[in-house]
């Protein structure tokens, strides 16, 4: 059962488009495993786009709809209310032997001979190799450019830990499989938690997980022998 969520004020900036691209991926992949921030959401952006383009006597009755099948053109007037989706496909389908590409869709990958399916936010969206990051971390950078804002696939092996550590800005870390632990709580599949300066944590995972993380700044290790890489922390994070 997924226990944490983006908080409205996220959803409510994600419906209305005004999300940076890291930041509305990682809400999209929690959106699809989450029934009750998606209903939310649907809900969310019917306001925002009734809001953007309806004036008051639009919103108080269906009259806008019924004046579009009107005027428009014959082979459309029955779909607008059935089949708006079906239109809307159909204006934007790529004519046959169109020469526009688009990256190649990737719905699942392998993490240590695990098979991982990916939310649909992440298929079109190309991954660099896995990195080993010392001990029982490897981390898969996002070929996604957005600022100062860097988003990772995260992958803890089986009994494996990421170091006591704060953070310089924030961090946001969707789990898309198995589970962790900090001081915190305990996290799994679908839980979305939003860290930042003042939250210093430790997370232990038993079984093993693969995170996906979106970070703005870099971390700041507190404990042991990891806290010698806080001088080039910002080239790593």
């Amino acid at each position: 059962m997924i226990k944490h969520h983006p908080s409205p004020s996220l959803l409510e900036q994600f419906a209305a488009g005004r999300l940076p691209a890291s930041l509305s991926v990682v809400v999209a992949s929690h959106i699809e495993a989450c029934g009750e921030c998606r209903k939310n959401s649907l809900a969310m952006t019917e306001q925002a786009a009734l809001e953007a383009f309806c004036d008051d006597e639009m919103l108080s009755d269906t009259a806008f709809v019924d004046r579009q099948a009107d005027t428009a053109p014959p082979h459309y007037a029955g779909d607008l209310k059935d089949g708006a989706l079906a239109t809307i496909e159909a204006i934007t389908e790529l004519a046959p032997g169109d020469s526009t590409s688009v990256p190649e869709k990737v719905r699942e990958i392998d993490v240590s001979g695990d098979r991982l399916p990916l939310p649909r936010a992440l298929n079109s969206i190309n991954l660099n190799k896995w990195q080993a990051l010392g001990g029982k971390l490897s981390r898969s950078r996002l070929a996604l450019d957005d600022d100062n804002l860097k988003s990772s696939l995260l992958h803890i092996d089986e009994g494996g830990s990421v170091p006591s550590h704060t953070h310089k800005g924030f961090e946001v870390t969707l789990l898309l499989q198995g589970s962790y632990e900090d001081e915190m709580g305990e996290y799994h599949q679908g839980d979305f938690i939003w860290l930042d300066g003042k939250h210093t944590h430790q997370p232990v995972s038993k079984e093993g997980c693969v995170c996906l993380i979106v970070s703005s700044d870099a971390m700041h290790f507190t404990g042991g022998l990891s806290q010698l890489l806080n001088p080039i922390g910002r080239f790593i994070y």
